[in-house]
């Protein structure tokens, strides 16, 4: 009886031993860090990718205001562009932009684009180009665009449609000359979006040719 009595102590001594190892491996186990193969992927991750604001600015406009980027030719070489509310409207890559005054029609409400045309100023009409500018509504936003010569055939009634646009420099473009402008039909003052370059060999950046212009800001939205 007490040979018995011991062997079923020892036996119960054993269960318990064995058992507690075995909890003693298995949450060693669990709580160690798996480690992958590196040719085998780690877990997803999501991408963060950087807001871009309308046509590529710097900071995204308010409410109510349009965002734009005009850019004028370079030389002879790369043609001009116009993007507004982020839709690239002229360029080359467009395939829609020629030498001279390239110039797009917006509606300064809906912010829709109405037409464009290229006007060449070298060996062109220029009454072309002033039946198009007679012909522009009012609270239409106009962007202008220069590429190789906006200036040698451009005329004196153009200049002054340019100036009631709210152009500063209208009168002053002549020969190879470089310029970018967004004005409106009926302006009360002249319009703040306007750069422009004379071309002067003493100060061109290109054989023959100012450098580029580049105009770009947030237009306040015409409230009908």
């Amino acid at each position: 009886m007490r040979a018995s009595g011991v062997l079923r102590l020892l036996a119960l001594v054993f269960a318990v031993v064995t058992t507690c190892m075995f909890i003693r491996s298995y949450i060693s186990f669990s709580v160690k860090t798996i480690r992958l193969p590196r040719w085998l992927p780690g877990p997803a991750t999501k991408e963060i990718r950087p807001v871009r604001s309308k046509c590529g600015l710097s900071k995204p406009c308010p409410g109510n205001f349009f965002a734009f980027k005009i850019s004028s030719g370079a030389a002879n070489v790369v043609g001009p562009s116009m993007c507004f509310e982020n839709q690239v409207i002229m360029s080359p890559v467009k395939n829609n932009v020629g030498r001279g005054l390239n110039i797009a029609l917006v509606n300064g409400t809906t912010g829709a684009m109405l037409k464009h045309s290229c006007f060449d100023m070298y060996a062109g009409d220029p009454n072309k180009l002033v039946k198009f500018l007679k012909e522009i509504t009012e609270d239409t936003l106009v962007l202008v665009a220069s590429y190789d010569d906006p200036g040698t055939k451009i005329n004196d009634d153009a200049k002054n449609l340019f100036s009631n646009l709210g152009s500063t420099y209208a009168k002053q473009i002549g020969f190879r000359d470089s310029w970018v402008f967004l004005g409106a039909k009926n302006i009360k003052n002249k319009s703040p979006f306007e750069q422009f370059l004379k071309n002067d060999p003493k100060t061109n950046k290109y054989d023959g040719w100012p450098e580029l212009l580049e105009l770009e800001g947030c237009l306040p939205r015409k409230i009908p």
